[in-house]
């Protein structure tokens, strides 16, 4: 094989393959933060991070805070089918951390929503995609 696009040889395995799929997780993202900023969200932040979890994007419009979990797959099904139970759990204990440091917000509505992506395709925003647990 020949070299990437930053040079380096390529043996096509498992890393470049890992490479490529953070590449388009977050060109999915930053699209997902354009899209949402068109339909009159104000993003707040991107890829909050606390340990054990992170939310791709916490927007606001009026009264509603949203916490955005973005999916970028091939097809907008497959990306429909990767919030498993143990995604929402995480979702939701970075959100109890996340309104610790934001009291502002705990008197708003509070929704935990999807943005499936795929190439060639219209994204599939979803609300309320998945219950937040939040005691």
């Amino acid at each position: 094989r020949g070299p990437d696009a930053r040079g380096f040889l390529s043996d096509g395995g498992t890393r470049d393959r890992r490479l490529k799929a953070h590449a388009f997780g977050l060109r999915a993202e930053t699209f997902a933060g354009i899209y949402l900023r068109c339909k009159g969200w104000r993003v707040l932040t991107t890829r909050y991070k606390v340990p054990g979890g992170e939310i791709d994007i916490i927007a606001r419009r009026g009264d509603i805070v949203i916490f955005v979990e973005v999916k970028g797959r091939p097809t907008l099904d497959l990306a429909a089918e990767t919030i498993t139970a143990q995604k929402q759990r995480r979702i939701s204990q970075s959100v109890r951390l996340w309104l610790s440091r934001n009291p502002w917000a705990m008197g708003k509505s509070l929704r935990g929503d999807a943005l499936f992506i795929a190439p060639r395709a219209w994204p599939r925003h979803i609300a309320d995609a998945f219950p937040l647990d939040l005691r």
